[in-house]
C-alpha cells in the first residue's frame, strides 16, 4: 500500500473513532433552573413567553419565563374517588391558540372532560355525560379542536357550532381493532396528526381528509408511549427500549436502543434536534437528529419522564412526576 493511501486511511480511521467517541460520552448538563409546580407535572407547553405546565393536583400553571415565576393558576374542583374521599382532578395535556388554554382532565365517572380557558372564564366543552374517554386534545385552530379517546378513535370537534364535525377510527387498512391510543402530535400547519399506540406502528392522519393516508411500522415493536413531529421529523419513546426517529423528507428511519422503558422524547422545533429518557436513572440524551452523534446527557430529573418541551434548539424543559421540573440551557 502506498504511503499516501495508508495515512488518507489512517485518517478516516481516526476520524470515524472521534465520532464513536462522541457518540457514546455526550456531555453532563445539569439544570440552569428549576421550576416548582403545584403538583406532579404531566404536560408542558410553551407559547410566546410562557409556559403552560398541567398537573396531577387539578390545575394548570402557567410561568412567565423571564420572570422565572408563576403567575397563574387555573384550578379545578376536587372530585371524589370509588371510595367517596376527595381528590384533586389529573390534568391530562394542556394546549394553547393565541390566549387560550385548553386541557383534558379527570372525572370521577371514569370518563375525561374537556375544557377551554378563555377571556378569564372556564367554560366545559365535553363532559363526563358524553361518555368519551379522552386522552389528550389540541387545537387545530381557534374554532376546532382534535381529540383522541383511549378507544384509538380520533374527533374533530367545533367550539362554535358545539359539534363533534368527524370521527374516525385510528388504525390499519387491514387491522380488525383498534390499539389503545398512547399519544399523538400535530406537524406546524396541523394538516397532519401522527398517532402512537400499544402495536408500535404509528398512523399518519390526514385532517382535512378525516383519513389514515399512511402506516409507518417495523421500527417500535410495543407500545409506544410519546410522539413529538416536527419539520418532517417523527420521535418516538418506546416501551421496547427504542427512540425512532423517522425522517418524512427522504423516508429513512433509525433508533437508538436503550437498557430501559423509553418513557419521553421530543424535538427541537426545527426538527435538528432530538431527546430521550435513556437510563433508569431519568437522564435525557440529546442528540443531533441528522448526524445521530449524542451531543448531551441532561440530569437531576427526580422522577419518571412525562414531558420534553423544546422552545428552541438551545433550551429545552424536562417536566416529572414530580412537582419540580428542570429548564437546561445547551450549548453551555
Amino acid at each position: 500500500m502506498k504511503t499516501m493511501d495508508l495515512i488518507q486511511m489512517l485518517k478516516k480511521i481516526f476520524i470515524s473513532l472521534v465520532f464513536l467517541v462522541n457518540i457514546v460520552y455526550a456531555k453532563d448538563i445539569k439544570p440552569a433552573f428549576v421550576y416548582k409546580a403545584s403538583g406532579g407535572v404531566t404536560s408542558i407547553v410553551y407559547n410566546s413567553g410562557k409556559l403552560y405546565v398541567s398537573t396531577q393536583a387539578g390545575a394548570v400553571n402557567i410561568f412567565d419565563l423571564k420572570q422565572k415565576k408563576l403567575i397563574k393558576s387555573i384550578k379545578l374542583p376536587k372530585i371524589k374517588d370509588f371510595m367517596g374521599d376527595d381528590i384533586e382532578a389529573k390534568i391530562y395535556n394542556t394546549d394553547v391558540s393565541d390566549d387560550d388554554i385548553l386541557f383534558v382532565a379527570q372525572h370521577e365517572s371514569g370518563f375525561r372532560e374537556l375544557y377551554i380557558y378563555k377571556h378569564n372564564k372556564l367554560k366545559k366543552l365535553l363532559s363526563a355525560d358524553d361518555h368519551i374517554y379522552i386522552s389528550k386534545a389540541m387545537f387545530i385552530d381557534k374554532d376546532n379542536i382534535l381529540f383522541c379517546s383511549l378507544a384509538n378513535e380520533m374527533f374533530l370537534y367545533n367550539i362554535v357550532d358545539k359539534k363533534i364535525k368527524w370521527k374516525i377510527d385510528v388504525k390499519a387498512p387491514d387491522a380488525e381493532f383498534n390499539s389503545t391510543f398512547a399519544d399523538f402530535a400535530l406537524n406546524e400547519d396541523k394538516s397532519l396528526a401522527v398517532v402512537a399506540d400499544e402495536s408500535g406502528d404509528l398512523k399518519l392522519v390526514d385532517i382535512k381528509k378525516a383519513k389514515v393516508i399512511k402506516i409507518l411500522a417495523g421500527q417500535n415493536l410495543d407500545k409506544v408511549f410519546k410522539v413529538d413531529f416536527k419539520n418532517n421529523k417523527i420521535i418516538t419513546a418506546g416501551q421496547d427500549r427504542r427512540c425512532v426517529v423517522y425522517n418524512l423528507s427522504n423516508n429513512n428511519h433509525y433508533y437508538f436502543e436503550t437498557q430501559f422503558l423509553i418513557y419521553g422524547a421530543g424535538l427541537s422545533k426545527s426538527g435538528k434536534f432530538g431527546a430521550y429518557s435513556s437510563d433508569e436513572n431519568n437522564n435525557v440524551t440529546v442528540f443531533n437528529t441528522n448526524t445521530k452523534q449524542k451531543l448531551y446527557k441532561l440530569t437531576n430529573n427526580l422522577m419518571t419522564l412525562t414531558s420534553i418541551c423544546f422552545i428552541n434548539d438551545k433550551e429545552v424543559f424536562i417536566g416529572t412526576d414530580s412537582n419540580k421540573f428542570n429548564y437546561y440551557k445547551l450549548g453551555e
